[in-house]
C-alpha cells in the first residue's frame, strides 16, 4: 500500500461540500482565480448558468454576440493578462462556433479554458437535438479536451484543464459536461493541479547546450536573433534584452513577438517576414548564426525554406521539442523556458559590439524608408494612407497603447508601424489569420486591462464578421477604441490579385454599408474622417474619450503593403515595389 504525502494527507481531511455538478463547475472556477468570463447560454448549459446567476458578485459573465466571439474575447483577455481566458458555449452549434477562436489560439499558443454543455449521457449517439461530437470535432485543434459525464469528475478534470492550458507551451483546452452531471450531486473537494504523470511541459535547462550555443554566438562575425512569442510567454523580456545588449547583436521580431524589446530600441532592428522590413529579410541570408528565441520558423517568415538561411549555423531556443528540426535544421537546439535559458546563458557570453554589421542593417533601412515607408507614413499623395493613421495613434498614444488588429493589410501595416513601448501590446492573429479576431479580442484585452489604452484596428471586411459584439460593447460598457481602415476591398487579396492575376479582381470589391450609422445604432460614439486635415484632431478626441469610440477613415482603395516576400520566393527577393 502506497504511503500518502502530508499533502494528501491534509487534502483527504478537508470537509467535503455535497453540491450539484453546475455549482461545481463554479466553485472550480473561483479556486482558479477567474473573475470573468466570455460565453452564450442555450438548453445543455443552462444549469452552470442558473449557479453563475448567484455568483455574479465574484464572476463577471459577459455575454457576447456569438460563440466565435466569446473565444476571441477570451483571447484578448489572456493575451495581454498571461492569465487563462475562459468561454463557455452550449452544445451543437453552440460549441462549433467556438471551433474558429480554439483553433486561432492552438496556432498561436494562447491559453484558454473552454466550457461546453452536452445532451444527457444517456443519450449520447442518438443524434439528439443538438448534439455534436465536440471532443472529436475539436481534438485536432486542442492541446487537451475531455468529456464529463460523471459530476465526481468534474473537480479533477477542471483542475487538470487549467493547469495543461497554462503550463509549458500554452494552448487551448475544451471540456465537454453533460447535462445530467452538470446536475448531478456529489461530494465536492477541489484541488489545484500541480503536475500529470507522463507530461513534461518544460524540458530541463542543459547546461552543455547553453555553452555550445554561447561558443557559436562569441565566435560569430554577423550574429542575428529572432525572437517570437514565447519570449513574451515565458516572461523573459528583460532577459532578453540583456543578452541582446551583452553581445551587441542585431535583432528582429516575428509578429508574434512584437513588443517583447521596445521599437525603438537601438538593437532592434525590425520585422522579419512576408511584409517585414527589408533588412533583417535580406540579411537572414548573410548572417553567419542565427538564433532564433521563441519561435517556430512559421511559412511567412522563412519563405522558401531551401534558401532559407542556408550559409547560417542556426541556434533555436525552444521550449516545444516538437519544433526543434521541424521546418529549419538547427545546429544546436537549446530546450527549455525561454527565462531560464536566456538567464543562464547571459554569464557565458562576451560583451562585444557588431558595429560595421549593424551598419548594414542601418543602410538598408535608410533604403526602405526612401522606397516605402516616407510614402507610407508622410504621403504627398490627397488620398490617405493607413501607415499615416497609425502613425498618428502613435503621436496621441506614445506608444503606450495596446493594438489589437484584425487580418490583412491593415494588420501588417498596424505591425510595421505601432510604436510598442510595453510588452503584450501587440495583440493580432497569427498562425491562423482569422478575420474577425480584432473587435471581441479587443473586448477582452481592455476587460483584463483597464489601465491600459486598446486600439482595435480592423479592415473593413474583417469588422463586418464580428460586427454584431458591439452589442457587447454598448452592454458592458467596456470602452474600447476601435478604427476601421475602409479602402473598400478585401485589401490583401486584391493585393495579390493586381500582382500575381492580372488585376482580375475576383469578388473583393465590397459595397459598404454606413459603419458611422450602425456604431450610432449600438449607442457607440462614432466619426468619420476622409480628409488628412481632420485625421489628428478626431484621433485626439477618441484618445482622449472615456467611453467607447467607433472612427472609420477611408483610405486610398488600391495602396499596397510593401516590402513584400513573394510566395515561394526566398526572403532574401523581398520586393519594395
Amino acid at each position: 500500500m502506497e504511503t500518502l504525502t502530508v499533502k494528501q494527507k491534509q487534502y483527504l481531511k478537508q470537509p467535503k461540500e455535497r453540491i450539484s455538478g453546475s455549482e461545481a463547475i463554479v466553485r472550480c472556477l473561483l479556486a482558479e482565480g477567474v473573475d470573468v468570463l466570455y460565453g452564450y447560454p442555450g438548453g445543455a448549459i443552462m444549469p452552470v448558468y442558473d449557479e453563475l446567476y448567484k455568483y455574479q458578485d465574484k464572476i463577471h459573465h459577459v455575454l457576447t454576440r456569438h460563440e466565435q466571439g466569446a473565444t476571441h474575447s477570451a483571447q484578448g483577455y489572456a493575451r495581454i493578462s498571461g492569465k487563462v481566458g475562459v468561454a463557455m458555449a452550449t452544445s451543437g452549434p453552440g460549441a462549433t462556433n467556438l471551433i474558429t477562436g480554439i483553433a486561432d489560439a492552438q496556432i498561436d499558443s494562447t491559453p484558454i479554458v473552454c466550457i461546453t454543455g452536452q445532451v444527457p449521457s444517456h443519450l449520447l449517439g442518438s443524434d439528439a437535438f443538438q448534439e455534436t461530437d465536440i471532443v472529436g470535432i475539436s481534438t485536432p485543434v486542442t492541446k487537451w479536451n475531455h468529456q464529463i459525464t460523471k459530476a465526481s469528475e468534474i473537480p479533477e478534470v477542471m483542475a487538470k484543464a487549467f493547469y495543461i492550458a497554462k503550463s509549458g507551451r500554452p494552448g487551448p483546452v475544451l471540456i465537454d459536461i453533460t447535462k445530467d452531471a452538470q446536475f448531478e450531486e456529489f461530494d465536492f473537494q477541489y484541488k489545484k493541479c500541480e503536475g500529470i504523470r507522463s507530461y513534461n511541459p518544460v524540458p530541463k535547462v542543459e547546461d552543455s547546450k547553453l555553452e555550445e550555443a554561447a561558443d557559436l554566438i562569441n565566435n560569430a562575425k554577423k550574429p542575428m536573433i529572432i525572437w517570437g512569442q514565447g519570449v513574451i510567454l515565458g516572461k523573459a523580456e528583460e532577459e532578453l534584452k540583456a543578452v541582446i545588449e551583452k553581445a551587441g547583436i542585431p535583432s528582429a521580431w516575428t509578429i508574434m513577438g512584437a513588443s517583447a524589446i521596445p521599437t525603438s530600441h537601438p538593437l532592434n532592428i525590425g520585422m522579419v517576414g512576408m511584409h517585414g522590413n527589408y533588412a533583417p529579410n535580406v540579411l537572414t541570408n548573410e548572417c553567419d548564426v542565427l538564433i532564433a528565441i521563441g519561435m517556430r520558423f512559421d511559412d511567412r517568415v522563412t519563405g522558401k525554406l531551401d534558401d532559407y538561411a542556408t550559409q547560417a549555423k542556426v541556434i533555436h531556443f525552444e521550449i516545444d521539442p516538437a519544433e526543434i528540426d521541424k521546418n529549419v535544421k538547427t545546429d544546436v537546439a537549446v530546450l527549455g523556458d525561454s527565462k531560464e535559458s536566456l538567464a543562464k546563458l547571459l554569464p557565458l557570453l562576451n560583451a562585444n559590439s557588431h558595429t560595421e554589421w549593424l551598419q548594414k542593417f542601418k543602410d538598408l533601412y535608410a533604403v526602405e524608408f526612401e522606397k516605402v515607408i516616407k510614402n507610407d507614413l508622410h504621403p504627398i499623395k490627397e488620398g490617405l494612407t493607413m501607415g499615416e493613421v497609425l502613425n498618428e495613434i502613435n503621436t496621441q498614444s506614445k506608444g503606450e497603447a495596446a493594438i489589437v488588429s484584425d487580418v490583412g493589410q491593415h494588420q501588417m501595416i498596424a505591425c510595421r508601424y505601432a510604436e510598442f513601448n510595453v510588452s503584450r501590446s501587440n495583440i493580432t492573429s497569427g498562425g491562423l489569420g482569422t478575420m474577425g479576431f480584432a473587435l471581441p479580442a479587443a473586448i477582452g484585452a481592455k476587460m483584463a486591462a483597464p489601465e491600459r489604452e486598446v486600439v482595435a484596428v480592423i479592415g473593413d471586411g474583417g469588422y463586418q464578421m464580428t460586427i454584431q459584439e458591439l452589442g457587447t460593447i454598448f452592454q458592458t460598457k467596456v470602452p474600447v477604441k476601435i478604427v476601421v481602415l475602409n479602402n473598400d476591398f478585401l485589401g490583401m487579396v486584391r493585393q495579390w490579385q493586381q500582382l500575381f492575376f492580372d488585376k482580375r479582381y475576383a469578388s473583393t470589391e465590397m459595397t459598404n454599408p454606413d459603419f458611422v450609422a450602425i456604431a450610432k445604432g449600438y449607442y457607440v460614439n462614432a466619426k468619420r474622417v476622409t480628409k488628412r486635415e481632420e485625421l489628428s484632431s478626431v484621433v485626439e478626441e477618441m484618445m482622449q474619450s472615456k467611453d467607447a469610440y467607433f472612427l472609420e477613415v477611408c483610405v486610398e482603395k488600391e495602396d499596397n503593403v510593401f516590402p513584400m516576400v513573394p510566395s515561394g520566393a526566398s526572403v532574401s527577393d523581398i520586393r519594395l515595389e
